[in-house]
């Protein structure tokens, strides 16, 4: 059932997202093309905002706080699964894995590169973790406000 706390959690992770996107954006090597990892990114935040933090809101403030770092490490894990799949994808067109096991497990190491690259600039981390509480902070205050 939509609720306010639902629509503001919402729009709320997904500005985060989509910052934390730009700033992983300055972190790609050179001649990378992020064409659509914002808009993915930010629509990876929407719906994690609805059906997570959404549906946790009205607790409190400080739990709040630990449902909005709960939900960006989901929006987290599933961005990186995401852009990990997607590239094991296009190297698998190439033949660059010997059979589906390779490709799963090279899958794998996308992420950790990934998660690898984002923990090199500080930045990310706090923008994830400022930014999601924040997010929670204003979906506690929609659920307080229009319950």
């Amino acid at each position: 059932m939509p609720t306010a706390a639902k629509l503001f959690a919402a729009i709320a992770f997904g500005f985060v997202a989509f910052f934390a996107s730009e700033i992983y954006k300055t972190l790609l090597p050179d001649g990378t093309q992020s064409g659509l990892l914002s808009p993915i990114n930010t629509l990876v935040g929407i719906f994690c905002g609805w059906m997570i933090m959404g549906r946790l809101a009205g607790r409190g403030y400080y739990s709040a706080a630990g449902s909005g770092v709960r939900t960006i490490a989901v929006a987290l894990f599933y961005a990186l699964l995401i852009w990990s799949c997607y590239e094991m994808l296009k190297r698998s067109m190439g033949m660059r894995y010997e059979g589906p096991m390779d490709a799963l497990a090279a899958m794998m190491v996308l992420i950790a590169d990934y998660f690898q690259l984002m923990l090199t600039d500080l930045q990310m981390p706090i923008v994830l973790l400022v930014g999601g509480i924040l997010a929670a902070f204003l979906a506690e205050w929609a659920s307080e406000r229009w319950a």
